[in-house]
C-alpha cells in the first residue's frame, strides 16, 4: 500500500511516521544483512494491523509475493528473507504505542494477534514468491546450460563466442579435455538419478572446475581435463571410463551401466571429437556385442578404420574368410577359434584355454584354415589381411548375418 495510506500510529504527521517505520527497516536489514527495499510496504501494514486490526489486502500481498520473487532475484537466501521479516516485526513491535503506552491488556492481545496474523501472511507469500523465482531461475540456467552442453558437444557454433560461453561454466577450452559417456545396458536405467549422484562424485573427484556433467540422448555426459587423468594412464582415455564405473559401482546405483572414454584434444574442437570417438566406441561395442563394462576409443580404433570403407571390408571378408563356409559346421567354429588365438596373442595354449578345448583342437583348426583360405596365421604376410578379415567379420556380425551381396 502507499506509504501516504499509512496511519501514523501516535497521531504523529506522517513523515515522523515514515522515519519512525523505516529506522525500524533500517535495524532489522543491518541486523541480517539484506537489503532494506525487500520490506516494501510490509512495516506500514504491520503497524496499520496493530493499530485498526485490518487484513492485508489481496493486492497487497502480490507486491509482497514480487518481493519474494526479488529477494531470490538478488541472490538473497528464503531464510535470511524470512529473518528480515521476523526482525523488523518484532522490533516494530517494540515500537508501537499502542504496546509501549497501552495499560489495557485487551487492546495488546487484539494488536499482537493482527499483527502475527499479517505476518504469517506475509510471510507465506513471500516463501511462494522466493521459491516461484527459484524455479523459474533453474529452469533457465537448465535451458542455458542444456543449449550449451549442445553447442559445445556440436562444434559448430562461432568459436570465440563458445569460448565465452565456457568461461562461465569454468571451463577453458584451450586445456584438452576428455568426453566420456556413461549409457544404460538396460532400457529401464534411470539416467536422470544416476547423473545426479554421478555429478556429486565427479566434483569430489576431480574438483569444481573444468568439469561437465549432462544428460544428452539418454545418456550421461562427463567433461574432464585430461591433467585430472592418473599418471601414465593418458593414452587409454585417461583410465577416465574406469573410474567413472569406480563411481558407478561405489554409489550402488541400479542397473549395469558401460561407460566410453573417448581420447583427449584441446581446442574449442577438441571437445566434440572426444565426443564423437566416445559415441562411436559406444556403437561399435553394441554391434561387437562386447560385455565390457568400460570401453576406451582408442582400443577401437582399428574397427573405425575399417568401419569406414564398408565396400572394402566386405569383400575382405569375402575373398579371405569365405571359404571357411566349405568346412565342416560352416564357418563359425573356425572363425571363433581364430578370433580367440588372436586375442589370445597368438599363443595357442591361452586359446584353448579360452574355448575349453584341448590345445590339439586348436592346431588342428588353424591348420583347417589354412586348407580353406591359403592364409596361415604363422606368416607374418598371411597373418595381417587374417586378423583384419577377423575384426572386419565382427563389425559385420558375419556370419551369423550374411554379407552384403556384390554390386
Amino acid at each position: 500500500m502507499p506509504r501516504d495510506a499509512a496511519r501514523p500510529p501516535t497521531g504523529r504527521p506522517a513523515a515522523a511516521s515514515e522515519e519512525w517505520l523505516d529506522s525500524v527497516g533500517d535495524s532489522a536489514a543491518a541486523a541480517v544483512q539484506a537489503p532494506t527495499e525487500l520490506l516494501g510496504e510490509y512495516l506500514p501494514l504491520l503497524a496499520d494491523a496493530a493499530i485498526h486490526g485490518r487484513r492485508a489486502e489481496a493486492w497487497e500481498l502480490d507486491a509482497v509475493r514480487e518481493l519474494g520473487r526479488s529477494a531470490a532475484a538478488q541472490g538473497v537466501g528464503a531464510r535470511r528473507a524470512v529473518d528480515l521479516y521476523l526482525s523488523a516485526a518484532w522490533r516494530l513491535w517494540r515500537e508501537l504505542p499502542v504496546v509501549a503506552r497501552s495499560s489495557d491488556p485487551e487492546k495488546v492481545r487484539a494488536a499482537a494477534e493482527a499483527v502475527l496474523r499479517v505476518l504469517d501472511d506475509a510471510v507465506g507469500v513471500l516463501v511462494d514468491g522466493h521459491q516461484a523465482e527459484r524455479r523459474e531461475m533453474i529452469r533457465r540456467e537448465e535451458a542455458v546450460r542444456a543449449q550449451f552442453v549442445d553447442d559445445l558437444l556440436r562444434g559448430d557454433a562461432d568459436v570465440s563466442r563458445m569460448v565465452e560461453r565456457a568461461e562461465l561454466f569454468g571451463i577453458d577450452l584451450g586445456k584438452p579435455h576428455h568426453v566420456a559417456l556413461v549409457a544404460p545396458r538396460h532400457p529401464d536405467g534411470a539416467v536422470d538419478r544416476a547423473a545426479t549422484a554421478l555429478e556429486r562424485a565427479v566434483v569430489d573427484r576431480f574438483g569444481d572446475r573444468e568439469v561437465l556433467v549432462a544428460m544428452k540422448d539418454g545418456r550421461i555426459v562427463v567433461l574432464v581435463p585430461s591433467a585430472a587423468a592418473p599418471a601414465g594412464a593418458a593414452a587409454r582415455g585417461g583410465d577416465i571410463g574406469g573410474l567413472l564405473q569406480q563411481d558407478l559401482r561405489r554409489l550402488r546405483i541400479a542397473g549395469r551401466w558401460r561407460v566410453a572414454a573417448g581420447r583427449a584434444f584441446p581446442g574449442v574442437w577438441g571437445v566434440p571429437r572426444s565426443y564423437e570417438e566416445a559415441r562411436e566406441a559406444l556403437a561399435l561395442a553394441d554391434r561387437l556385442g562386447s560385455d565390457a563394462d568400460v570401453v576406451h576409443a582408442r582400443d577401437l580404433l582399428v574397427y573405425r578404420v575399417l568401419g569406414r570403407d564398408q565396400a572394402a571390408i566386405v569383400d575382405l571378408v569375402r575373398d579371405v574368410l569365405g571359404p571357411l563356409q566349405q568346412g565342416r559346421g560352416g564357418a563359425a567354429v573356425l572363425l571363433e577359434t581364430l578370433q580367440a588365438y588372436f586375442d589370445a596373442g597368438d599363443v595357442a595354449t591361452e586359446a584353448a584355454r579360452r574355448l575349453h578345448v584341448s590345445v590339439r583342437t586348436v592346431t588342428y583348426r588353424l591348420a583347417r584354415v589354412a586348407e580353406l583360405t591359403g592364409y596361415r596365421v604363422s606368416q607374418p604376410d598371411q597373418r595381417f589381411p587374417l586378423h583384419a578379415a577377423v575384426l572386419g567379420a565382427r563389425l559385420l556380425d558375419w556370419p551369423a548375418r550374411p554379407l552384403p551381396a556384390e554390386p
